[in-house]
């Protein structure tokens, strides 16, 4: 499944779940079939189980040989950085992380870093943070607590071409700040978190929004995690009709 629209990858967060099966994927399907599967009609995803336990190599080659060669996985921190030490003494908190996104090669997305929602601004930790992050990937930080949205964080992020991840949950509506030469989304539901269905006139306004991303000539890497009853992968499916309908 190719890209429909050059620098547009929009899928879903995560793909291994039972209970898509009937109102996504097929009744029948193995699931180990369901990346497969998956893979022709999205090209790309988010890996949201790297959060609680680092993929395995062997893991990660299977990935991609099931998956298309334009595919590309976004991956998820780890929360022992994230949680555990809170950025703290990040050149060796990241080492395994680091090594661990190297197997994905040519496949590999964003890397994300996702903060817990008690942690406040500690603008010192995060600069340190940003600085020993190695070149020549693409990284995302994710704050589940206001205290961070301030416009110094937002300098400190674009000084090091870091994204500020664009996310909604459970009513709240990220500032939609640019940071990077790529923009990131996350929408994790329109209520309760991960559950219901986005209607048609916030589909266009997110569709809306990427036109503008990318006439500024950003890539735009967008996931849903509304994972109740399949929403996420039919909104996904949804926001990519509706975009090559209006990039026609």
């Amino acid at each position: 499944m190719h890209c429909f629209m050059d620098r547009v990858f929009i899928g879903t967060s995560g793909w291994h779940y039972a209970h898509w099966k009937g109102n996504f994927y097929p009744s029948s399907l193995p699931t180990s079939q369901m990346l497969e599967w998956y893979g022709g009609r999205f090209c790309t995803v988010e890996i949201n189980n790297s959060f609680y336990r680092l993929p395995t190599e062997e893991s990660i080659q299977n990935w991609k040989r099931q998956t298309p060669n334009d595919f590309c996985f976004a991956v998820k921190a780890s929360r022992y950085i994230t949680h555990n030490r809170k950025l703290l003494d990040p050149e060796n908190s990241i080492a395994k992380f680091i090594a661990m996104l190297k197997g994905f090669g040519r496949k590999l997305g964003p890397a994300l870093f996702q903060l817990p929602p008690a942690w406040k601004l500690n603008q010192e930790r995060l600069k340190e943070f940003l600085q020993a992050l190695p070149a020549g990937k693409r990284y995302v930080m994710e704050f589940r607590n206001p205290t961070w949205y301030t416009t110094p964080v937002y300098q400190l992020l674009r000084d090091h071409n870091v994204a500020l991840c664009i996310s909604d949950l459970a009513g709240f509506l990220s500032p939609l700040e640019v940071t990077a030469d790529f923009v990131y989304v996350r929408l994790h539901g329109p209520g309760d978190a991960y559950q219901g269905s986005y209607d048609a006139a916030t589909q266009r306004r997110w569709a809306t929004k990427i036109k503008q991303w990318t006439s500024e000539s950003r890539s735009v890497y967008f996931y849903f995690d509304n994972d109740q009853a399949g929403h996420a992968a039919k909104n996904a499916l949804a926001l990519r009709r509706r975009l090559s309908v209006i990039s026609a």
